[in-house]
């Protein structure tokens, strides 16, 4: 599905190429040209963001079947990195293809997502400048995104594709359980090419749906002297943006989301004394402990926020204290010894091996950043405040 959605990606891309032109002073003109004067142009845009959507869902998606199945453990730690960094160039080709049509929407979410950058010490703002190519996003940001989305990431989302396949292949093929009853060679056809040409034609119906009866987001012109409320990161960043609603931005824009990747990252190269056995979830052990895990992180995640937003200010409540401590390592101490106790209390419960408590640490964080995802979308409404989806 993937490989599908990234074909239609390039090929309804090349079609909006023709009339697009990556200038501030034209590009939302060409969009408007495109979807009012040009035969199925709003049809081919309108597929172009959906399955651009659907990408990175189901990429994310591909990711938790490779966990929760053991598929990212020896001997595949290597193509585990690659689907990262998969991930990660698929994001970043929604981010850059979200400034293109420069509008209010995309202007602003650029602007915030990139402000994040900020928080980095000692080269955030160097690093954000170059990025934008100045101190706000402007004529030469579009040009240089449009370059990235266009020709360089869709190259290095090609070269890493075909590594992957080939990485895949040479472990054997998909991680199946070990203990399957039956292991009967069929051929390709029709069995698997049949199976594959009903989910293309599913996936294809579905964005088809979606393209006629949703219109990709379009407001009016790009207005650099006047920003919306609330002014959102695009959807795929909205977890970071909601943790900067909690902590201090030093942890909230740099120090989480590094710790996570470098765990997330590092899982392959622990040493497990179970060998992946291919099933989902690992076992009937793994399986409980990680419906406990989610419902735990929903209860949890939930209840934080509301704290966080109505009753608890640790700058207010520790005045004599910097930010950095009472905003930011007192609640970041306290989210960890939360988790920490989880990891303890759930692997006593279940007895569970180092590949089920990996697991349900894992879909303890994933949950919780689904959650903080989805606050960010829809409960967050004028100057960022919590709010119900339908007073939006």
């Amino acid at each position: 599905m993937a490989a599908l959605l990234i074909v239609i990606q390039f090929l309804t891309g090349i079609m909006l190429r023709f009339y697009y032109e990556p200038f501030p002073g034209l590009a939302y003109d060409s969009i408007v040209f495109l979807q009012n004067n040009v035969l199925f142009g709003r049809l081919i845009r309108n597929i172009h963001h959906w399955s651009g959507v659907f990408l990175v869902i189901i990429t994310f998606l591909h990711l938790l079947r490779t966990f929760l199945t053991g598929a990212y453990q020896s001997p595949r730690q290597v193509n585990w990195i690659i689907g990262l960094l998969l991930l990660a160039l698929v994001i970043f080709s929604n981010f850059t293809g979200y400034l293109l049509p420069w509008d209010q929407l995309a202007y602003w979410a650029i602007t915030v997502s990139t402000s994040i950058l900020s928080y980095i010490p000692l080269i955030g703002n160097s690093l954000r400048e170059f990025i934008i190519a100045g101190n706000e996003v402007n004529a030469d940001t579009l040009l240089i995104f449009y370059n990235l989305h266009s020709s360089v990431l869709p190259i290095l989302i090609l070269l890493l594709m075909a590594y992957h396949f080939w990485r895949v292949r040479k472990a054997g093929g998909v991680k199946v359980p070990n203990n399957s009853d039956e292991k009967k060679i069929v051929p390709t056809y029709p069995n698997l090419v049949y199976k594959e040409g009903v989910v293309a034609l599913v996936l294809i119906a579905v964005i088809l749906v979606f393209a006629v009866f949703a219109n990709a987001p379009l407001l009016e012109l790009a207005n650099p002297n006047y920003s919306l409320n609330p002014t959102k990161a695009p959807w795929y960043f909205a977890g970071i943006q909601e943790l900067l609603m909690h902590f201090h931005p030093f942890f909230a824009g740099f120090f989480i989301p590094l710790i996570a990747v470098v765990l997330i990252s590092y899982l392959p190269f622990l040493k497990y004394n179970d060998e992946a056995s291919g099933k989902w979830f690992h076992s009937d052990k793994g399986k409980k402990s990680a419906i406990v895990s989610s419902i735990f992180a929903l209860i949890v995640t939930i209840t934080l926020v509301i704290l966080s937003e109505y009753l608890i200010n640790f700058e207010m409540l520790l005045p004599s204290l910097p930010a950095f401590i009472s905003n930011g390592l007192i609640p970041f101490a306290i989210l960890v010894l939360i988790v920490w106790l989880f990891y303890k209390v759930i692997k006593k419960k279940y007895n569970l091996s180092l590949t089920e408590s990996v697991q349900a640490i894992f879909i303890l964080i994933i949950t919780s950043f689904i959650i903080l995802t989805l606050t960010g979308i829809f409960f967050r409404g004028v100057d960022m405040a919590l709010t119900l989806p339908w007073n939006l």
